[in-house]
């Protein structure tokens, strides 16, 4: 492979296998983890109950056994986008295109264990894509006002990183933009933010703190707050164990769920200036404390608990843009593709072509533009 088919599997890969692992705990707290598994998770686990089918939370979705979540198949759905469109997306690109995949056509759905829409898959935050730019037409640089203010956009922004490799601000701006047709307030910001991040890690030579640091620098109001705290605070630690207690301390003056993820307190999810999702400073915490390690990083995100599956998903993106393929446990990779029936792979190849197409449309552009510059000036 190319370093940039290296560094765009990585990144879909690292981010699939964090899906997957966290997607089996999430929701809940480190200790009931620990109790729940014997010990800390350091792999591939099963359902949460052997009932799975009929209990609730989490009937019903068979979470667990390496099956990926709506994470990663928003974010391969992305993937589709790109690759049909072979340019920079926007807000009404969701709406012309994303947005059919999620209501037309079948695939295969893991936790649903049978080929299914997008849409019945999906939580009622990305539902909202739907009612919104399908059935309301709303217009889609507008359509996120009114949701919800969570993780859902932020999800599945790590092919805008990608598309936009060493270029952070411009990931960060088109990350927006597409953004703006799901989410407001911080959950948009938070999309901008995670691309960023990916697009700084895509730089030959990148470091954990590079990544963070590039992602800092052009985050906003209480997101740049809540990631500066958490990485102040992971600064020296190395171990995801001991991180996590000192993570959620550092990022619960920014969370607005509150201390019970399941009771969620009556000022959550609400747009504000001051506060921040909890999974993207948190994940970018755990990319500092592993040194980009995808596994240290995948494995703090999974016993952190609460959104794990969105928390390992986000730091296995960055730190498989730092590592590359190579840098993701080969093991997690086949064991999780195979009980996915998905490839985890091919998604970061169409990826790596994608951003080349748009790295020759930008250079074209650029060119013209400085044509006229030179006469103008």
């Amino acid at each position: 492979m190319s370093l940039i088919e290296e560094k765009a599997t990585g990144v879909l890969a690292g981010a699939a296998v964090g899906d997957a692992i966290g997607g089996a705990v999430e929701g809940w707290t480190p200790e009931a983890i620990r109790e729940r598994h014997g010990g800390w998770v350091t792999g591939i686990v099963g359902p949460w109950y052997d009932d799975w089918r009929t209990a609730r939370p989490i009937a019903p979705y068979h979470k667990g056994d390496g099956h990926i979540t709506d994470d990663t198949l928003m974010t391969h759905a992305l993937v589709e986008v790109y690759d049909e469109r072979r340019t920079h997306l926007d807000a009404y690109a969701v709406a012309e295109s994303l947005v059919p995949k999620m209501l037309n056509g079948t695939r295969w759905v893991p936790e649903l264990e049978a080929d299914a829409l997008l849409l019945q898959r999906v939580f009622l935050a990305e539902k909202w894509l739907v009612a919104r730019l399908h059935y309301g037409h709303v217009d889609p640089r507008e359509a996120g006002v009114g949701n919800i203010v969570n993780c859902g956009a932020a999800m599945y922004m790590a092919p805008v990183g990608i598309a936009n490799a060493g270029d952070p601000e411009g990931a960060y701006a088109e990350a927006l933009d597409v953004a703006g047709a799901h989410q407001s307030s911080y959950g948009r910001e938070a999309a901008g933010v995670f691309a960023a991040a990916v697009a700084a890690a895509m730089v030959p030579g990148a470091t954990a703190a590079s990544a963070v640091e590039a992602a800092a620098a052009l985050a906003k109001d209480g997101t740049r707050r809540a990631v500066e705290a958490v990485a102040e605070e992971a600064q020296g630690i190395t171990d995801w164990e001991q991180a996590i207690p000192v993570l959620r301390k550092a990022i619960e003056p920014y969370d607005t769920v509150g201390p019970n993820y399941r009771e969620l307190s009556m000022d959550a999810r609400r747009p504000s200036r001051t506060k921040a999702i909890e999974e993207l400073p948190v994940a970018l915490g755990f990319v500092l404390v592993s040194e980009g390690d995808v596994r240290r990083a995948v494995l703090g995100g999974t016993n952190y608990g609460r959104d794990a599956d969105s928390i390992a998903s986000m730091a296995g993106a960055v730190t498989g843009a730092l590592q590359g393929l190579d840098g993701v446990p080969q093991d997690w990779v086949t064991e999780i593709g195979t009980a996915s029936k998905t490839d985890l792979v091919q998604p970061g190849r169409v990826m790596a072509a994608v951003a080349q197409d748009i790295r020759a449309a930008d250079a074209e552009r650029w060119a013209r533009r400085t044509a006229v510059l030179d006469v103008l000036v």
